[in-house]
């Protein structure tokens, strides 16, 4: 179950980058910037699954759901657009909040996969699964609204 390691490593990457430059540089780190950039990563992570491994997203979908392959393609560009936007300043802002809505949006087919041991990424395992994604979804949204969204300030002092 590496996924969420790799979501994990991705989303923090770029502040742990730039945390430890600056300790050389002495340049302020831009944690909102490079919060968000983070988050873009985990997005085209996220969007791969989609395109790579679209059977096994298919069945991340109750039967019932309508379309459900071309739900995947488009859910997928969907992510895609978000990771881009959350490397553009000036989309930033939108592109968190949408972030947030999909996390929310899509973990019912989280909790869908898990309970009947269907899909990628770690739903195989059945219920268990959802102790690991559900405190990680938690993570990705606070992080998208607390370092991405927050009124804090936009750059933390280098430290030396």
């Amino acid at each position: 179950m590496i996924s969420p390691i790799i979501i994990l490593s991705l989303l923090i990457g770029p502040l742990l980058v730039a945390f430890i430059s600056s300790r050389f540089t002495r340049r302020n780190v831009e944690i909102r910037k490079l919060a968000c950039w983070g988050l873009g990563l985990a997005f085209i992570y996220f969007s791969m699954g989609h395109f790579v491994q679209t059977n096994g997203m298919v069945e991340m979908l109750p039967q019932w759901v309508p379309m459900r392959l071309p739900l995947v393609y488009v859910t997928g560009v969907l992510e895609v657009a978000i990771a881009i936007a959350l490397f553009i300043p000036a989309y930033q802002s939108i592109a968190s909040k949408l972030a947030i809505v999909v996390f929310v949006a899509f973990f019912p087919a989280n909790i869908y996969a898990a309970l009947n041991g269907v899909g990628l990424g770690g739903h195989q395992w059945g219920p268990v699964y959802l102790l690991i994604r559900g405190p990680l979804q938690i993570v990705l949204i606070a992080w998208a609204y607390w370092l991405c969204l927050g009124p804090h300030n936009k750059s933390a002092p280098a430290h030396g």
